[in-house]
This record gives C-alpha cells, structure tokens and sequence, in this order.
C-alpha cells in the first residue's frame, strides 16, 4: 500500500463513498488520489469520486444533535430518544419502535443495526434500502445457485470474455470505472449487448442495444431462451451435469417464440437472434443485469429467466464465464449480508431458522426464544408507519427515503404521523428535516470499517480525515442508546471489535466471514468471501477466500443449479388512455442516489442542477414541448416538474426521470414483487403537459 500505513492518519488508503465498486482512493488535506492496488478502478475515478472530499468541509455538515429543531448536548438528545423508545414500547409492544438502515453503511453499522433492534429494542421491524436496490436478484440467484453473490467472479475477469450481455444497465453514467474492464473485454475482440429502453451511454458503447419497451425485460429473456434451444445452443451435457429444472423451462420457453416477444417488446427478432448467436458462439460469455431490469413487480422473474439463459449456455460456475448482478449501494453486498434485512441474520442467515437463531443467540449472549421473527418488509414497513397497528417509533440510518421510496409524498406522510421519528446523518437531508431528533454522524472518509464490493470482495476503509467536533459514528450513536436502555456492554463502539464478534456470527453460514481480519484485508488488498476460519483438510492455514465460489458445484443441497419456469406479466401498472407514456427512472453521471451527498458538492450541481424530464422528439412536436421548458408530468399518485429534454435516443412512448431530487418517486408505483417485495420503481403508466408560463393558457 504505497501511502497507506496500519494507523488512521490523514492520507491513508480509503475508498470511494458512493457506488458498489468501492473504488480505492487516498485522502489528504482535502485532496483526492486514487488508488492502483484495487481491481475494480485500478487508478481511475468516476467525477463523483473525484470530488467526493467536498463534503468532509461542507458547510451543511451537522455538528450538534437537534431536538425539535434546536441544537441541544448529545446526552440531551440520547436521553430524550431512550425515554421515548420506552414509553412507547411499554405502550405498544417492541414491534411498535422499528428501524431503517441503508445500504452504504459499513459491515460493522449493518451488523450492529441488526443486533441492536432485536437485542436492545427486541423488535422485528427492521429492514433497509437495500431491499429497493438488488433484493430482486438476490432472490433469483439464491434460488437458482444457493448463494447470492453480487458478482460471483472477480471484476477483472469480464476482460477476458468474449461476450457480455448487461440487462437494464447503465454502468458507463451509474458507475464509469466499471466501463474500463467493458472496453478491455472489447479491445480483446469480444461484443457488448446492452438491454435498455434508452439509448444511454453505455448502450453507445455496445454492439448490439436491444430497445426494450419498459416491463419487458422478462419477456426478452424468455425470447432469448427460446432462440437459444431452437437454434442449438443449449449447453446440453452441462445442463445434465450440473442443473436441474431443464425440460420444465423448455417446456415453458416453447410458448415464447421469436415473433410474439417481437410484439410483446418491439425488439426486432433479426436483433435477438443476432443476440444469441454472439453469447452462443462466444467461448466465454457473461449475463449481467442491473436495476433496469431487477426494479419491478415480477423482478424476480426477470432475473431468473435471464440466469436460466445463462445456465442453458452453459456459463455460470465456468471460470471467465457466469451470471452476475451489477450491484449498485456502496455496500449494497455487504449491507444485506448481515442483519439489516427483515428476515436474516449475520452470515446471511435466514432468522426463521431454529439452528441459525440459536448460533446467533449464542454469540449474542442471549436466549433464541428472545429473537424476534421476520419483520415487514422495506415499503411494507414505511407503509405501516403511524397505523394502529403498526411501528409509532422509527430509527433511521443512512437513508433518505422522502426522496429514494417509491409513492414518496405517501411515504413521507406516514412518516409524519409517527410518535417519534430520528435520524442519524450528517447533512438536513429531506427526510432528517421532518425528524423529531436527528443525530450528526460522521461520514465515510472519517471513520473506519469494512465494506463488501460488487464482486464479494470484503475491503477496509480507514479513517482519513478527523470528524468536525460534535459528531459521532453511528456505532457510538448506537451505544449510546444501548447504555441508557441497559444493555450498552452489548454494543461496542470500536468498529474493529464489532467485526471480530460479526466474524465470530457469520461462522459456518453462507456468507462466512470467519477467516477475514483487518490484517488480512490490508494485506491482500481485500479478501473474497465466503472465508471461513480455517481451510481444512487436507489444507493447512487460513483459507484463501473464494473469488469464485461456483467452479466445483453450486451452494445447493446436490450441488446442482435450479432451472425455474416463470412466465411474462404486463406491468403492474399499464399505459392507457388517461396515462398512456410509460415513465422509467434511474441515475446521471454526477448524482448518487437521493442525492443528499452530491447535490452538496458544487461541481456536480453544476454539471446537473436539476430534475429533467427526457421525451422523444416526436413526442414533444406533438405537445408543443421545446428543449428547456418545464413539463409537468402526472401518474395516479402525484405529480412532479422537471425541464424538458427532447432525445432520440428514447422511445417515443417512454418518458425518463433521474430520481436524485424530490420528485420522480412521487409517481412511482409501490407495486411489489412477491418474493423479493421490491417496488415496482422502473415503470408505470404517465402523462406528460408543457407547464404554462405566466399568463398563458395550456391546453
């Protein structure tokens, strides 16, 4: 580590506080150098990371507690936030205080969040952002593979494919570093498929853009598959070596020939076969999907189709081949790995199950009768808010979901009918300003802890910079709870002792984090879980860790991967004759998520100040509509104003909106998938009115 030292001065090696790639940086006195020794970005940075040491001096950064608004001392504000919990649990019942966690908190904030709302609290309702992010694709591969592993190969290896296809990504604006390993892979002579309603940026790059109608990835999967078998490319003595499910997914394919999808998905069939003979004939090839095609009522269907084309080719558990989800939080792996999610413990463990409890109880100290069971999930939770019989009490941590929820204005109402609401953050992000208390925190560069990237690869963020005086990590914002609710000997607040005891958790469960310590990770520049304590026989030493996890058998019962039939479903919501545009959501290159951070940092307001609203050309000439007018579009739930962009790049039926500001997820339907209870984010039924300047009249 050419800058880094084992301490915690300014200037040691961090990494990037924004997407899942965790690209490796050097922080000193305010500037930014990035880091060669990480695979993932290997000396590159995306302009967020760039300017991501903005916010450590922003002059919105909170440095006193607020109570009601008014700064008050943190024992104020603690006291005040542990009287409430009681009063209102007493009242209640523990299920009547809950909590919220996000996404790009470090393993150890993950972890401990988990512990303490069921340990301190004893409540079930838990969940977090995360649930809106990949939960989708984590329900589909952990059915399909046993295990859900973002990446379940090392980032490096799609250079050396020689095909990819990227369903509902947009890696080249959502996460640039990841476009180097694109090009490489593509210098070498492989071809890009890029699955998208947009023309975007990364679909520029492919050789192949297969313009979708929004809600229909799954019935282009299906389409893919059907080729695939038709034109014989099934992988026919893998599938009998390694699978189960074939002839029931063959059987259910035949209904989905080439012709019907065409109409279903306006992907000219021409297109999609052109498709699967690039993957077919690739020696190497890799399926990837992003949000695109994951944020929807029937995402887990989606995935599953397009794991089962992969698994027909071939790829999955094949070095420099596979199935991979590009995941998108900052610690969007590791956050969902240990305890944050409604119905999991450390390890990724599921909390229903009786040996899984009473391991964790065990290293908790605590009875397993005392677990609480599966709590609501993430919507679902926020939904509840304030109900007669739901949570009156919500804790929230490192989310912002007035602006990041789907149905938001609805969201943000239930939020105001709560008993108590506090935030811990280190900006007045939109939803902290409706808080009852919000606590300042500390933010990524001046703390340590671990983080999980994209490829399952466990790294360690060191403090870099001093926190301003005033704020506090959320690991001593949660002991301090935990000591005025009796229980603070539980809750240690150094973030290399909270891992230890999250080590000693995840032991022996899917996500094993046993063998992996501080040491080893700087050391090796990260290590890949699972890593259990010890190799074993007929190995000796700590086990190497597993960057690819499936090349000897996949993490099911037989080792076999699981083939599942599913089917097309319209959108939970449809186009008609009041709403007849689809709108579609997702990210610009200089925002990050709600925005909360990077609409803080000059540049990047500068490089996009505002909502937009894209729209076909076509689509404008018809409504009177020219570049930079304000637009308001509606759908059944609310209505949002952005400026006009006209593209041709869009489809003439679909609108576009960046979801960094308030707005765009006031329209969003809170459909939710089945399995995985993610909301449907990327499409629902819109329309669209030129907004009328002073003294005119719209029709």
């Amino acid at each position: 580590m050419s800058q880094a030292s084992a301490g915690t001065a300014v200037g040691s090696a961090t990494h990037c506080p924004y997407c899942a790639l965790q690209c490796g940086m050097y922080v000193a006195k305010g500037e930014i150098t990035p880091r060669e020794d990480i695979p993932a970005n290997a000396g590159g940075l995306c302009q967020k990371g760039w300017t991501a040491a903005e916010l450590l001096t922003s002059p919105e950064r909170l440095t006193a507690p607020l109570l009601h608004g008014s700064p008050v001392s943190w024992d104020e504000a603690l006291d005040y936030v542990a009287a409430r919990i009681e009063a209102i649990g007493a009242a209640h019942g523990p299920d009547a205080v809950a909590v919220f966690g996000g996404g790009g908190l470090t393993n150890e904030k993950a972890y401990q969040l988990g512990k303490f709302a069921r340990v301190a609290l004893r409540t079930s309702q838990i969940d977090y952002n995360g649930r809106f992010c990949m939960s989708s694709a984590a329900a589909a591969v952990n059915r399909a593979f046993g295990m859900d592993r973002g990446l379940p190969f090392p980032i490096t290896d799609i250079a050396r494919a020689d095909a990819v296809l990227l369903a509902g990504g947009n890696v080249a604006e959502t996460m640039p570093p990841f476009v180097r390993h694109l090009i490489a892979m593509r210098s070498g002579g492989g071809r890009l498929v890029v699955v998208d309603p947009r023309l975007t940026q990364t679909a520029k790059m492919a050789d192949l853009h297969l313009q979708v109608t929004p809600g229909t990835d799954l019935a282009l999967a299906l389409g893919l598959l059907h080729i695939a078998i038709a034109e014989g490319y099934a992988d026919l003595d893998y599938l009998a070596a390694r699978t189960t499910g074939f002839e029931e997914v063959c059987t259910s394919v035949s209904a989905w020939w080439p012709e019907r999808v065409e109409r279903v998905t306006g992907v000219p069939v021409a297109r999609m076969r052109e498709a699967v003979r690039i993957l077919g004939e690739a020696g190497r090839a890799m399926v990837l999907t992003g949000r695109g095609a994951e944020q929807h009522a029937k995402g887990t269907d989606t995935v599953t189709a397009f794991v089962n084309l992969a698994l027909t080719l071939g790829l999955p558990g094949r070095e420099g081949s596979g199935y991979g989800c590009v995941t998108g939080q900052g610690n969007g792996q590791g956050g969902r790995e240990h305890g944050q999610k409604a119905d999991q413990l450390p390890g990724y463990r599921k909390i229903d199950d009786p040996a899984a409890r009473a391991h964790v109880a065990a290293v908790w100290g605590i009875d397993p009768a005392d677990l609480p069971g599966p709590g609501r999930s993430a919507y679902e939770l926020l939904d509840a808010l304030g109900t007669a019989d739901g949570p009156r009490a919500l804790l929230l941590f490192g989310s912002n979901p007035v602006v990041s929820a789907p149905r938001a204005g609805h969201v943000a109402r239930r939020l105001d009918a709560l008993d108590l609401l506090v935030v811990s953050d280190f900006v007045l992000s939109e939803t902290a300003a409706m808080a009852d208390v919000v606590l300042p925190t500390t933010q990524w560069a001046e703390e340590a802890g671990t983080m999980t990237n994209l490829e399952g690869r466990v790294l360690l963020r060191r403090q870099a910079a001093a926190p301003p005086p005033g704020a506090r990590s959320d690991l001593e914002i949660l002991r301090g709870l935990a000591e005025r609710l009796g229980c603070g000997e539980k809750f240690p607040a150094d973030p290399r002792t909270v891992f230890d005891e999250l080590r000693r958790a995840s032991a022996g469960g899917v996500a094993d984090y046993s063998g992996i310590t501080y040491e080893r990770i700087a050391a090796e520049t990260g290590v890949f879980w699972p890593c259990p304590e010890a190799a074993g026989e007929p190995h000796s030493g700590p086990h190497p860790g597993t960057p690819r996890p499936f090349l000897d058998g996949f993490a099911t019962p037989d080792g076999r991967a699981r083939l599942v039939p599913v089917d097309h479903r319209p959108p939970a919501e449809d186009v008609d004759e009041e709403f007849p545009l689809y709108l579609t959501s997702g990210r610009v290159l200089a925002h990050y998520q709600s925005g909360a951070q990077t609409r803080r940092i000059r540049p990047l307001t500068q490089a996009s100040p505002e909502v937009f609203v894209e729209l076909h050309p076509d689509l404008a000439e018809r409504l009177g509509v020219a570049p930079g007018d304000r637009v308001r579009v509606r759908s059944r739930r609310g209505a949002a104003e952005g400026v006009a962009r006209v593209n041709a790049s869009i489809r003439p039926d679909t609108l576009f909106m960046p979801f960094h500001w308030e707005g765009v997820n006031l329209l969003t339907n809170p459909a939710l998938d089945p399995t995985s209870r993610m909301p449907e984010f990327k499409v629902c039924a819109a329309a669209i009115e030129r907004c009328a300047e002073d003294g005119e009249r719209v029709a």
